[in-house]
């Protein structure tokens, strides 16, 4: 039985120049069968300024359960990174209640972006199980961009869409973060800060898609703007 605890991500190495080794692992990637459930990375920037954030995604993540549960349900497997040199990850997740005290034992520290441990994590997880989608909320990007596309590569070549949603309006950061949604053919989509009805649409429309896939999202699309937004998204990768 997988433990509760939250273990460190892999540390990223240099960006490897052997692509023919690299592109010997691709494989395709393959549909959400009938009845399956979907599995969804659910990463967070967990630096001092993301307290509000945090606290709002802890008392959303319930919701995005429920919404997919007649589709077939989703699993979860958080991810966040803090303080100085501090990423980790949880086991992947089934239901709201433990995902909820896992959240809510973790508290915002000062420190300093780390995406691409994100990302390499986010890769490692392939090859154990079929990954709907990534979901990425921050607002700053302190790493080399190159380092981020490098990262994001693994799950572009084997067609894992990464969801950047972005708080608030730093001109650094949508530009990278518009970079890892184009090449991982996933989206990027912004939500303003104290605005819960934006976060909360855009993560139902997400954990939608990652259980469903674009049927299910297209479905979801009727009723809800969220829905409709991340289609836009996935249609606008500048």
């Amino acid at each position: 039985m997988a433990s509760d605890k939250l273990k460190p991500t892999a540390q990223s190495p240099a960006p490897t120049a052997d692509v023919a080794a690299f592109l010997a692992q691709v494989k395709a990637r393959p549909p959400i069968a009938a009845g399956q459930r979907g599995r969804l990375i659910f990463a967070l920037d967990a630096t001092l300024s993301r307290q509000p954030t945090w606290d709002l995604a802890c008392s959303l993540q319930a919701e995005m359960f429920k919404e997919v549960a007649a589709i077939g349900g989703l699993d979860i497997q958080l991810v966040y990174y803090r303080g100085i040199n501090e990423c980790r990850a949880s086991p992947w997740v089934a239901d709201a209640a433990k995902l909820g005290a896992l959240m809510g034992r973790i508290d915002c520290q000062g420190g300093r972006t780390q995406i691409s441990r994100v990302l390499r994590h986010a890769a490692s997880q392939i090859d154990k199980g079929p990954v709907g989608a990534v979901v990425f909320i921050g607002d700053a990007m302190e790493e080399p961009v190159d380092t981020l596309c490098a990262e994001a590569g693994p799950l572009a070549l084997r067609g894992i869409p990464v969801l950047m949603f972005q708080e608030g309006h730093d001109a650094v950061a949508e530009q990278a973060f518009r970079e890892v949604a184009r090449l991982t053919r996933g989206a990027w989509c912004r939500f303003d800060a104290g605005a819960a009805a934006q976060l909360r649409a855009l993560l139902l429309a997400a954990a939608t898609y990652a259980a469903g896939g674009t049927a299910a999202l297209t479905a979801l699309a009727r009723s809800s703007d969220g829905a409709r937004r991340l289609i836009s998204a996935f249609g606008d990768r500048r």
